[in-house]
């Protein structure tokens, strides 16, 4: 990998969470950092005896995928389709999600950050890992435009690109959202269940809400059960979220774009080795299978190697987190034995 020599890494290693320290990192808007924490897990085999997946998390995301408490582990895991028993699969935490319980590492000036910087400290921890090749990175939402930037800084790492409810780019329709995310985050008295409520909005969608509340009511709060639902997932990331991640976070959703500083798509994606795996969600309102189709249309125009899927929900965006069967039907045949080398 060709990596700046102005950002130099140091590893320390602690429990079954690792760090890496990051030190003097400058980010695309010239901001200097002496030190970034890049927290870590390692789940199958370990480093160097197997082919490395990558797995990328989303907005309220972290590194632990798999296992009784993994957010993926329907997908990643022992016999899962991404069989811990065949490959490594790592998980980086995106510096400032909290996961680690350090309020030193939290990222106050979150406006500084772009989704292509995590993509460049990713790449110094592979760095550090001794990684020289990816068989897979896998993501979805934010996760899976870091996977775009990621293939884009270094087009021979990875052999499949996999992001799913996610694309190359923020639309105007996702950068508005994220603004308005952002007015809630610094305006609201309560900033993280506030921004919660209205992001749930624009996961799921209106067949989703009514199939799943039909106007019912919540008799013992007099009100609406879709209300209370709302209300119960704002308080639980207000439990477990940092104000200034979820602003971070929220920044990089907005932030996705591989044509920046380049003069189109096309010529962003022209040195690109990966088999690029597009995946949609019919019902998504963040990212739209329209903009994902025109995605894959543009990548086979240009003899990339790509292939597109969709998945078939009524549950929008939230449906690569919920339609596990359909995401096994699409992944199998990329993630099954005879696929596999070792780096």
């Amino acid at each position: 990998m060709i990596l700046t020599d102005k950002n130099k890494v140091l590893i320390i290693v602690k429990s079954d969470l690792q760090h890496i320290k990051i030190l003097d990192f400058t980010t695309e808007q010239e901001a200097k950092l002496p030190l970034l924490l890049l927290s870590y897990q390692v789940f199958g085999k370990p480093l160097n005896e197997a082919p490395v997946v990558l797995v990328n998390h989303a907005l309220t995301g972290n590194s632990n995928v798999c296992g009784v408490d993994g957010w993926w582990k329907s997908l990643v895991g022992k016999d899962k389709c991404i069989d811990t028993n065949e490959y490594t699969v790592l998980a980086f935490n995106i510096p400032g999600n909290g996961f680690d319980n350090d309020k030193r590492n939290l990222i106050n000036n979150y406006k500084d950050f772009t989704a292509r910087d995590i993509a460049k400290i990713l790449a110094l921890g592979l760095q550090k890992l001794k990684i020289q090749s990816l068989f897979a990175v896998i993501g979805g939402s934010v996760g899976g435009g870091i996977a775009w930037e990621l293939a884009t800084l270094h087009p021979n790492l990875i052999e499949h690109v996999i992001p799913i409810a996610s694309d190359w780019k923020s639309t105007d329709w996702l950068i508005a959202n994220c603004y308005l995310q952002d007015l809630i985050l610094n305006n609201s008295s309560s900033p993280i269940a506030d921004a919660r409520i209205h992001a749930m909005l624009c996961y799921r969608t209106p067949i989703s809400f009514k199939t799943k509340f039909d106007r019912t009511t919540n008799e013992s709060l007099g009100v609406f059960n879709i209300e209370s639902w709302l209300n119960h997932h704002g308080r639980k990331l207000k439990e477990r979220f940092h104000l200034s991640t979820y602003k971070l976070m929220n920044q990089l959703l907005k932030t996705i774009d591989i044509s920046r500083g380049k003069e189109n798509f096309e010529e962003a994606v022209s040195t690109i080795q990966s088999h690029i795996h597009v995946v949609g969600v019919n019902s998504d309102l963040f990212f739209t299978v329209d903009e994902n189709k025109e995605t894959y249309l543009k990548l086979k125009e240009l003899n990339i190697k790509t292939t597109y899927y969709e998945i078939n929900s009524i549950h929008g965006h939230d449906a690569f987190l919920i339609e596990y069967e359909q995401l096994e039907a699409f992944l199998n045949p990329i993630f099954k034995k005879k696929n596999k080398k070792v780096a």
